[in-house]
């Protein structure tokens, strides 16, 4: 408590200072200058990315496990929170496919008052996270994991659409499961929901295609009209594909529900307007099997499981992932990022939204729709807030086959197939970690035999590293077998030594007492403060420290035979 209370007050004086505040609260930065240019640029791409946003957190229903209402009151309030405390303009905050699949796992169909939970909890890691600057973490992990991360999470999301773009129930909690239930139900297939999916796939990947087609301009000041208006067309084509396909597959299926019943699933109804503001479920009654089952904080947690700490994990991966792509050299603020999204998750929560992070694909969306601050979130909310309170009749007549075929679309890219022969080639991931693992616990120690000005003979050890718990018995082992080989004093050079733990402190202990025990000199020079206290927390018989290499020889030259230092042992 007596180190606590000068940190905190230290801690809390640097937050004060106006460098930390602009830093913290990002908005005070760049609103000052935001001018006439940055509204157009912010509006077209607020729009741009909510009207792809509104189709992806309908889909995400089929994912998330939940009724599709419910991905969209995790849309709006996160653009909202996003523009004050977001560091990113090209961050759109909201549900993913990723993060909707790592929900749907941690729920695993218990219902929304555990995916609502999970987004407070999620919410309040990345806050705590981010008060602790622990925004480094995401360094540890590699561009391999995050890629067969990525890969593997796009193909079973992949695999959970299939049903509907076949029209077949399913069955399977694993990746085999699903396609042994899938392969099992295959005759059962519904020709019209096969039908739309497929052709709403291949739609829209040539929708894709066209969107990246641009008429070649030779004079890039002065381009021809007819080429300004191509290029215009094909960028909306490209970009609002999602949006167009849900209207015109909605529209065909309003035209088959007023005649009689569709011969393809749709959504089905869509509650109306804007969720309660409230706070989330710390517990709940819920009726299971014509009985009331009650469920405390605690059982929802232990639920919810490692949940609690892998969604807001993958969260900042995924955020941090497109701060990077368009950081243009800039540094990237991870603990901001922390900060900013576990204040969108913890909103969420109060309007019954489940956990939502930047969406990679949306980003690009953002990006290329010429976004110049994160306020282009404030149109996106805007827009998900109408489309909740005057189009949620509407979407009734949607069928599942388009959502299904929009988020296959769209995770089918997710899988970097690329990667694989590169990362093969070079080293893979298990020999990587064997690698780092092996120098951790094998470190490298030089051993000098050195004499001082006045002649007095010392054999000199310098570890390479700094000693931890897989490595501290290896370096005992070899200073005993050294030093017992020469019988002289020995000195142990700390200078690259910059952590040690107990275990280290212990190996210390024991090291002390072994050199005590045939009153054989050991020192200690270039040892940091911090692992001075360390070493010292057990109290080591004949600890003798000098603090550089001067110090030590001038105790030699002071006591050349070591009678003092006997004394001490």
């Amino acid at each position: 408590m007596k180190q606590l209370l000068p940190w905190t007050k230290k801690k809390m004086k640097s937050i004060c200072s106006k460098k930390i505040l602009y830093r913290r609260i990002p908005i005070l930065d760049w609103l000052p200058r935001y001018n006439k240019s940055c509204v157009v640029g912010d509006f077209i791409a607020g729009i741009t990315v909510g009207l792809t946003l509104i189709p992806q957190a309908l889909a995400y229903h089929s994912i998330v496990g939940l009724p599709p209402e419910y991905g969209l009151y995790s849309s709006f309030i996160g653009c909202f929170i996003y523009i004050v405390f977001g560091s990113c303009k090209d961050v759109p905050f909201g549900p993913s496919a990723a993060n909707a699949f790592l929900t749907a796992q941690a729920v695993k169909g218990r219902g929304p008052e555990h995916a609502i939970l999970l987004a407070f909890l999620s919410g309040i890691v990345q806050l705590l996270m981010g008060f602790f600057g622990l925004g480094f973490i995401i360094d540890f992990v590699s561009g391999p994991v995050s890629s067969g991360f990525t890969s593997a999470v796009a193909l079973i999301i992949l695999t959970s659409q299939v049903k509907d773009i076949l029209g077949i129930t399913t069955s399977g909690d694993t990746f085999i499961a699903t396609w042994e239930s899938i392969i099992s139900e295959i005759h059962n297939t519904n020709k019209w929901d096969a039908i739309m999916g497929f052709s709403c796939i291949f739609l829209l990947l040539v929708m894709r295609v066209i969107g990246s087609t641009k008429f070649k301009v030779e004079d890039e000041v002065k381009p021809k009209f007819y080429q300004t208006i191509f290029n215009k067309i094909t960028w909306f084509i490209g970009t609002g594909r999602n949006a167009i396909l849900v209207l015109i597959c909605g529209y065909i299926g309003f035209i088959y529900c007023s005649n009689d019943k569709p011969p393809f699933r749709v959504i089905g109804n869509v509650p109306k307007g804007i969720p309660a503001f409230k706070i989330p479920s710390f517990g709940f009654e819920q009726v299971q099997n014509g009985t009331m089952k009650s469920f405390s904080f605690f059982e929802m947690v232990s639920n919810l499981g490692s949940g609690i700490i892998i969604v807001p994990l993958v969260g900042l991966l995924e955020d941090i992932a497109i701060c990077k792509a368009f950081a243009n050299g800039k540094p990237v603020d991870a603990t901001q990022e922390l900060i900013a999204i576990g204040l969108c998750n913890i909103g969420n929560s109060f309007v019954q939204g489940y956990p939502g992070t930047g969406a990679l694909a949306r980003s690009a969306v953002n990006n290329s729709s010429g976004v110049r601050t994160p306020l282009g979130g404030l149109y996106t909310g805007i827009l998900v807030i109408a489309s909740l309170l005057f189009f949620t009749p509407y979407f009734y007549y949607i069928p599942n086959a388009v959502l299904g075929a929009v988020i296959i679309a769209a995770v089918a890219f997710m899988v970097e197939v690329k990667v694989v022969k590169p990362m093969w080639r070079s080293k893979s991931i298990g020999i990587n970690i064997i690698s780092i693992l092996y120098h951790a616990a094998r470190p490298k120690l030089s051993f000098e035999n050195l004499k001082t000005p006045d002649g007095v003979e010392y054999l000199m050890l310098t570890p390479d590293r700094s000693l931890i718990f897989p490595s501290v018995d290896y370096v005992r082992n070899l200073v005993l077998k050294h030093s017992k080989r020469q019988g002289i004093p020995v000195v142990i050079d700390c200078t690259h030594i910059y952590g040690a733990d107990y275990s280290a402190a212990t190996v210390i202990h024991m090291l002390t007492n072994d050199f005590t025990s045939r009153n054989q000199p050991l020192f200690f020079v270039n040892l940091k403060p911090s692992v001075y206290s360390v070493f010292e927390g057990l109290s080591p018989k004949g600890f003798v420290v000098f603090y550089n290499i001067n110090e030590l020889e001038e105790y030699f030259k002071k006591d050349p035979n070591n009678r003092k230092t006997k004394e001490i042992i």
